[in-house]
């Protein structure tokens, strides 16, 4: 009898274990179950706990929600000038619509790996080699836009897009050296080219400022000497004045003190000339010894007027 009540027990016990198994879904963090029933679908379970009617509803597709990594393969791509360049990108997204993205589309990746493999060859398609070797931001940009606007029917959203690499062939890598090379000389010619026309710029700015103060020294010298000379006449000037009225008072001592004092000054003369190396000159003795006592006797008697 026990035997008999205990089977049809455990077949109830599994059936209900079966049933919660069916009825009940936990739903992981970063993912979203898609519901059918009778094979069409109903709704999205969230994360977190679900329930199901048993039988009719069942899970349809388990989509990652979170943001994914795309490698697109590389491929060779011909530029707008014939050359050829192997282009290799990735790519980031992420569903926004779990319905969308599992019955829009069959195959997300590859359907996303194979329009951004397309555009790549037409956006590069459509720019000169030099062009898509020095534009990689625009290109991104463009990729981006594109591939975006051509995926939001599938339910994601195309976060960025960035080109990896781009290879031209051996031989324009060749050229490019070349030409980069020739580039650096160039400006090294240049810079050295404007060092040594600096260089003048300075020399001759220096030369011009050396010459201005010399000028400004020999004029300041010429004043100077002018201005000596100007002074000295004016002494002379005094001199010959007083002595004039020396003479008119009848000073004697005047007239011999001038006298004395012309004719030092041209024996002074005479000495300091640079082609005399040496003089005859027939002198009167008396006369010099006249006139250095009329010297002598002047300063006497301006010591006793003094006095």
């Amino acid at each position: 009898m026990l035997q008999t009540i205990g089977a049809p027990a455990i077949a109830i016990l599994v059936f209900a274990v079966i049933l919660i198994w069916m009825t009940v879904k936990t739903v992981p963090q970063g993912e979203e179950w898609t519901i059918e029933r009778f094979g069409r679908y109903t709704r999205t379970l969230p994360p977190g706990l679900g329930f199901l009617f048993p039988v009719m509803d069942k899970v349809g597709a388990k989509i990652n929600m979170m943001e994914t990594v795309l490698d697109i393969h590389s491929q060779e791509v011909i530029t707008k000038d014939n050359a050829m360049v192997v282009a290799d990108a990735i790519a980031f997204y992420q569903v926004i619509d779990a319905a969308q993205a599992a019955y829009e589309v069959r195959d997300l990746e590859r359907a996303i790996r194979n329009l951004s493999m397309t555009n790549i060859r037409a956006v590069i398609g459509s720019m000169d080699l030099d062009a898509s070797l020095s534009n990689r931001d625009q290109i991104n940009n463009r990729l981006l836009t594109v591939i975006d606007e051509a995926s939001q029917n599938w339910g994601v959203k195309v976060t960025r897009v960035e080109i990896k690499d781009l290879a031209p062939p051996a031989d324009i890598n060749e050229a490019m050296a070349r030409q980069m090379k020739a580039e650096r000389t160039k400006r090294a010619d240049i810079l050295q080219a404007e060092g040594h026309k600096q260089a003048a710029i300075l020399k001759a700015e220096g030369e011009r400022e050396a010459q201005i103060r010399e000028a400004e020294g020999a004029r300041e010298a010429a004043f100077l000497d002018a201005e000596a000379r100007e002074r000295l006449a004016e002494a002379e000037a005094n001199a010959t004045a007083m002595v004039s009225k020396a003479i008119a008072e009848g000073d004697i001592q005047a007239i011999n003190y001038f006298v004395a004092t012309k004719y030092t000054e041209a024996l002074r003369d005479i000495a300091a000339a640079p082609n005399s190396k040496t003089i005859m000159i027939p002198l009167e003795a008396t006369g010099i010894i006249g006139s250095i006592a009329g010297v002598a006797d002047i300063a006497k008697a301006v010591v006793d007027k003094k006095g």
